[in-house]
């Protein structure tokens, strides 16, 4: 008996651990949210379409001339696509202007606000994804959501509210 108590904490106990950091990973608190980096003339070097975030991987320089190697979180393919991204949308080699917020550690990592192309094209909604105004139904009720709401048709669901 006593073999089983201290094997249901020990299980509760790894459970609790392994999902605590999941429900804290879909937050902004890891980036400086009141105050949004522009880098200019930033060399796209990669991009990571999918999920759970998409991600934009590319070199600007610093006041001092170096190059600094930057990451941009975006949210998953099918969240960020309601805001203009595509897959193609960006490429390796392309010059870009990227709107974010820096990751309070001071690494050149940050989750994108967004990406304004050369041709003056503007990525994303300006906002961080969590943190904006709804851009389509504000109403979502059970088994709705944003992105559903945004797609051509509007929102469909089956569950009765």
């Amino acid at each position: 008996m006593k073999t089983k108590f201290i094997a249901f904490f020990a299980i509760a106990g790894c459970l609790l651990a392994v999902s605590s950091p999941l429900s804290a990973h879909h937050g902004s608190a890891a980036y400086e949210n009141s105050k949004e980096v522009v880098l200019k003339n930033a060399t796209v070097t990669k991009v990571n379409w999918g999920n759970p975030h998409t991600l934009v991987l590319f070199d600007v320089k610093d006041d001092k001339g170096n190059v600094v190697h930057w990451v941009a979180e975006g949210g998953a393919a099918s969240a960020v696509s309601t805001t203009g991204w595509t897959k193609n949308a960006v490429q390796p080699g392309d010059l870009v202007t990227v709107y974010l917020y820096q990751a309070k550690n001071g690494q050149p990592i940050g989750r994108a606000s967004k990406v304004v192309l050369a041709d003056g094209t503007t990525l994303g909604s300006g906002y961080l994804e969590g943190d904006r105004p709804s851009q389509c139904d504000k109403d979502f009720g059970p088994g709705g959501d944003e992105s559903s709401a945004c797609r051509p048709g509007g929102r469909k669901t089956t569950n009765k509210e």
